[in-house]
């Protein structure tokens, strides 16, 4: 008795170190888990921070410059190493901004200075896009001299120490005259050119300019190559117009298909075709809005926006959107300098533009996110010309005869919470609209970073796949926990339980090269077994209870469910045999082209039903798993004394046994949703991966999990779009932890209510 006694408790004994044990793992992995999110969420939040960051200008040093003359332009190169200037008495010069060991600079050190031209000949100036960095002085004997910065870079060897080499980069400047070194004559009748506007597309050039009678001279430079020399050749096509009004300022397009002329308060806008002849395409009036006198014109890249200079400060903003007439130019927004504007200059390739007032205060902008990204003065209330470098990273400010340089940081003006979220106007587009489109061949294109249609398409592709997977998984489940004999039930639970263990790449290949085209094929087919499909297992049942009871008792009451196989698959063939006839008599033998000509319903073959089919079958087995869970788990004494009060099973299923396992149903159901948000290779596979925000079921999405895996791969590391990436991540996690929360929430409340029962 007592060697008894002794191994209970040595059993007992063992059983508590191994339930402490079990208590310790079990907690552990649960911070862990804990752990491990947290993780995530601090290090999307880490990754994303960086594009919701202001921009900031900080002083470098300042020099000063050996100049009588006015500058009329400044410059850098993109190491912002080397600046340039040029002067209104034509000498053009570069000077250092940086020390340079090997080249023996100082900074503010002149590098090299030319002659372009003798001052009592300049009556003005003008300067390509930054794209090209070109620059004109226009004469007065109706000539231009076109000039460019080059830079010629070169890594020399400096040392070597125990075989390695060293090598200092060594940048060395020149002044490059085009059309070798002749000017070309604007003017064939030799006006002075008191006003210049100038555009290159690589190739011909397009001089714009005015002369004191306000006549407006349009001069194409076509280059011809010489079929038997090889040489090139600038043929000169002239076009005169007189205006009536003074001109205050002009602008060409890159593409030298445009000619902008500020009159006033309007803007002329001329067209010039291939051949160098001009007509009057449009004219914008600006005095309807509260703007005061406009100033000045400046195109930003791409030459698709106009940026016009208002008296007040105010910059407001205009480009060519599709109307019922063509396409026109109209006014799209603008922004407020504080003060009259000095200097205004656009970065080279993103659509940020730096204001300069006559206070010395510097602003930058960016159009696409109508943000005002900075407002400071700069340390020189005097402030009267700035350049950017081509790179974004360095700001060159003149005051006076002292330059400063200035290190700019502007990581990412095209993110803000507007333009992720709201509606923008982009340019070319006929209204404001939410639009993904990140990346594209052109350098000036406008990026959109617009996260409502993917977050749109992730809850449109799982809400299509809830609407095929929750009928079906929840349905299966109550009748197989409550109706199904235990024979069946234990080859059809496993059965189904092994489906979630199918990859879903494998769904996504069949949905998108099988499943897609059948669907396509025989649309009608499908709908009809959509349709027919229940309405066939509702009537069976019908009939199976008038049948006599000795032919139902032959199968039982827990298999007559087999029956139902032959009937959905004979369904199933009537349906898909009768599609051709039915699509022939009905839809004119073209139901695609019925819905597309006759309803207005855009068709894709990869479409919301095909993911809504194969995604829902990846749903069914978790939602049927953990719902018949629940319903086989509701005790069967409460079933038992409501079937012994006389409640029919269908009464104790719908009164008494759900409401028990609603806790764990709304669970399944909760779990389903949250792998349907979360699914990526079904979705990126089957859809044709379209950023658009339509819920016709006959159009596809992209998903933010789908776009996450398509884009990454080709992003670069720390831009804008890398970050916005991570930052649909977030958005995909946010998702997840909401709707698990909102789960968690609901089912404690139903497990609350009914646990009582």
């Amino acid at each position: 008795m007592q060697g008894q006694t002794e191994r209970q408790l040595k059993a007992s004994r063992s059983r508590l170190l191994k339930d402490r044990l079990a208590r310790v793992g079990v907690t552990t992995g649960g911070v862990l888990v804990l752990v491990a999110l947290l993780l995530i969420f601090f290090y999307l939040l880490y990754v994303v921070q960086p594009i919701f960051e202001s921009a900031s200008v900080k002083p470098l040093h300042s020099f000063n410059i050996d100049a009588d003359d006015k500058t009329l332009a400044l410059g850098m190169e993109e190491q912002a190493e080397i600046g340039y200037r040029f002067g209104d008495s034509g000498v053009a010069e570069f000077f250092a901004l940086k020390d340079n060991s090997l080249a023996e600079r100082k900074t503010g050190d002149t590098i090299e200075q030319k002659s372009l031209a003798r001052a009592e000949q300049i009556t003005s100036f003008a300067r390509s896009l930054p794209v090209h960095q070109q620059f004109v002085y226009g004469l007065n004997n109706g000539q231009a001299i076109i000039v460019q910065p080059k830079f010629q870079v070169t890594f020399p060897e400096t040392a070597r120490t125990q075989g390695t080499r060293q090598v200092e980069r060594l940048i060395m400047p020149r002044f490059e005259t085009l059309n070798e070194g002749e000017p070309l004559q604007v003017d064939e009748q030799g006006r002075p050119l008191e006003q210049l506007a100038y555009a290159t597309d690589g190739e011909g050039m397009l001089l714009t300019a005015v002369t004191a009678s306000d006549t407006l001279l349009i001069t194409k430079f076509v280059a011809e190559q010489n079929f038997l020399t090889g040489a090139v050749s600038l043929t000169p096509r002239f076009e005169q117009r007189v205006l009536t009004s003074a001109i205050r300022d002009i602008a060409v397009t890159p593409d030298l298909n445009k000619v902008f002329v500020l009159i006033n308060n309007r803007i002329v806008v001329y067209s010039v075709s291939m051949s160098g002849a001009v007509s009057e395409s449009q004219v914008i009036p600006l005095n309807g809005r509260e703007f005061g006198q406009a100033q000045a014109l400046n195109l930003m890249p791409g030459a698709a926006t106009v940026l016009v200079s208002h008296e007040q400060g105010i910059i407001s903003q205009w480009f060519e959107v599709p109307t019922d007439d063509g396409r026109t130019f109209k006014y799209i927004r603008q922004f407020d300098a504080g003060g009259a504007i000095v200097d205004l200059e656009v970065e080279d390739y993103r659509r940020t533009f730096y204001a300069v007032t006559v206070d010395g205060q510097l602003n930058v902008f960016h159009t696409t996110s109508e943000a005002d990204l900075y407002s400071e003065a700069l340390p020189n209330e005097n402030t009267q010309a700035i350049a950017i470098d081509p790179r974004a990273n360095h700001l060159l400010a003149e005051a006076g005869n002292e330059l400063t340089l200035f290190e700019l940081s502007n990581e990412h003006p095209e993110v803000t919470w507007s333009a992720l979220w709201q509606e923008v106007w982009y340019e070319g587009y006929p209204e404001p609209s939410y639009t993904w489109q990140s990346t594209s061949g052109s350098d000036d294109f406008e990026s959109k970073f617009s996260l409502v249609p993917i977050s749109f398409g992730t809850i449109k592709a799982a809400l299509y796949a809830m609407l095929f997977a929750v009928p079906i998984g929840v349905a299966a489940a109550v009748y197989t926990a409550y109706f199904m004999s235990p024979s069946v039930r234990k080859v059809v639970k496993p059965t189904v339980e092994i489906m979630e263990a199918l990859p879903t790449v494998i769904l996504g290949f069949l949905a998108g090269l099988w499943l897609a085209p059948i669907v396509e094929a025989y649309l009608p087919g499908v709908i009809a077994v959509i349709v027919l499909t229940p309405l066939a297992i509702i009537g069976f049942a019908a009939l199976w209870q008038l049948l006599p009871t000795a032919i139902r008792s032959i199968l039982g009451e827990g298999r007559a469910s087999l029956i139902l196989v032959p009937i959905v698959l004979l369904v199933g063939w009537l349906s898909f045999s009768m599609s051709p006839w039915v699509e022939a008599t009905l839809f004119d033998g073209n139901v695609r082209g019925y819905l597309t000509n006759e309803l207005g319903i855009t068709f894709d073959q990869r479409n919301s039903l095909v993911v809504g089919i194969a995604m829902g079958f990846a749903v069914i087995p978790t939602i049927f798993s953990i719902a018949e869970d629940a319903v086989f788990s509701v005790p069967k004494h409460l079933s038992n004394g409501s079937l012994a009060l006389g409640a029919t099973p269908w009464q104790t299923l719908t009164k008494v046994v759900l409401l028990t396992a609603s806790p764990g149903i709304f669970s399944a159901i909760m779990m389903g949703l949250g792998r349907a948000v979360g699914e990526t290779m079904i979705v990126l596979m089957a859809t044709g991966n379209t950023p658009i925000m339509d819920w016709n079921i006959f159009e596809g999405m992209r998903t933010l999990s789908a776009n996450i895996a398509v884009e990454m791969p080709e992003s670069e590391v720390g831009s804008s779009h890398y970050r916005i990436l991570f930052l649909a991540a977030f958005v995909l996690f946010i998702f997840t932890f909401f709707f698990n929360t909102i789960a968690e929430f609901v089912r404690q409340r139903l497990r609350d209510k009914y646990s009582s029962m």
